[in-house]
């Protein structure tokens, strides 16, 4: 008798709000250069940049295109009379300062802006401009870091005790036999963990070890430090084109300690605004001139991946289009994103990878070697997929 199979390994849920509509916020201390930013990453003036805190009062939003290779080749193959990239939602929020979690420098609604996006943007200030006044007296990334860390963590801890209390309340005498009250029991035994990983382990949410079922009370809970954070060191312009400044050892330093594995992308709010109004030719001679190129579109693919999102592509005469979904998406759900009678009529997806279609040079060199693969309702999508959806 042939030994049993054995099961494949649980899929690990991931943290944070499903879908594939997400946010991304731009949060840091005032003055930081968050504002210029924004501006220059979306091309607009929407973002109130001002030499002074609380400029920014309500978040603004803007769409971003999402730069890659991949869609510029497929638009110059099928020179399509619409090209639609994939694009990352970002929010400029207000600074916060130390004390905003007990409601300080307007901090209640500042923080209620953070736990609205699915994911963070931190910038940090590390250059010296004496007409840029700073919040805290002096230029202190390191400092400026622990701020922000603990105002999080401490508005997590407010939320989580707050919940734990209500928990406990109307969990007491549970019993071991009811599924509900179990189910009760495990909420409750999470939510202590949490509250332990923030208070005694001093750790952020997201570096917590979960299981799948811990991940659904986590993911409920909307906290802050759940949440991705990628580090975008703010630089004068003439410490980014030389690739040095004083800060920065510090600064890896710091998150290799207390955020091991979170991006750092060093940067210049100075530089960008200059490139920010330039066509693409103007723009590659003035990165020329300056001896450095953009940041942005590096910082944009940062934080699209940082929510775990991937695209795949619908190609045509008509219309090239990248279409955003989670990491471990399936064809079913996938497709229905362009609709949902493509979901719920689902048959099958031909899917061919970016890679073959690239190496072949066409969609019947492709077929022909065998390449078009038809994939059924389990497949998962894989980022670059180029995939036509048959529905009944």
């Amino acid at each position: 008798m042939p030994p049993k199979k054995a099961p494949a390994p649980e899929k690990k849920a991931i943290l944070g709000r499903p879908g594939n509509n997400l946010k991304i916020g731009i949060v840091g201390l005032p003055n930081v250069g968050k504002s210029s930013f924004f501006n220059a990453l979306s091309k607009t003036d929407l973002g109130k940049a001002a030499n002074f805190p609380y400029a920014t009062i309500n978040p603004e939003e803007a769409r971003i295109p999402v730069p890659d290779t991949r869609f510029i080749w497929l638009c110059e193959l099928y020179k399509p009379a619409s090209q639609v990239p994939a694009f990352l939602t970002c929010i400029d929020i207000a600074g916060l300062t130390a004390g905003a979690s007990t409601g300080a420098g307007l901090g209640n609604s500042f923080l209620s802006h953070v736990r609205a996006v699915d994911g963070i943007f931190q910038v940090v200030r590390a250059f010296d401009d004496a007409e840029v006044t700073h919040v805290e007296g002096d230029v202190d990334p390191i400092r400026d870091m622990e701020i922000i860390s603990t105002e999080l963590r401490l508005k997590d801890i407010e939320w989580v005790e707050k919940h734990l209390d209500g928990l406990k309340k109307t969990g007491r005498g549970l019993s071991n036999t009811s599924l509900a009250d179990k189910a009760k029991k495990e909420e409750i035994a999470t939510v202590e963990k949490i509250h332990k990983i923030l208070t005694v382990d001093n750790k952020d949410v997201r570096k917590g070890d979960w299981t799948n079922k811990e991940i659904e009370v986590v993911n409920s809970l909307t906290l802050l430090t759940a949440k991705p954070i990628t580090y975008l060191v703010n630089l004068s312009e003439k410490d980014y084109v030389r690739k040095k400044n004083k800060w920065l050892p510090k600064i890896k330093t710091w998150i290799d300690e207390n955020n091991p594995g979170d991006p750092l992308i060093p940067f210049s709010v100075a530089l960008e605004e200059q490139l920010a109004p330039l066509g693409d030719e103007e723009r590659k001679e003035a990165e020329k001139a300056a001896g450095a190129t953009s940041a942005l579109g590096k910082i944009t693919q940062a934080g699209y991946s940082s929510l775990d999102l991937i695209r795949y592509f619908t190609c045509g005469p008509d219309e090239v289009r990248a279409w955003t979904i989670r990491k471990g998406t399936k064809a079913p759900q996938a497709a229905g994103v362009i609709h949902s009678d493509f979901e719920n009529k689902f048959v099958c997806g031909e899917i061919m990878t970016y890679e073959d279609l690239k190496e072949y040079g066409s969609e019947s060199a492709v077929k022909a070697a065998g390449k078009l693969r038809q994939q059924g309702k389990p497949y998962e999508m894989i980022d670059g997929d180029i995939a036509y959806w048959k529905a009944g």
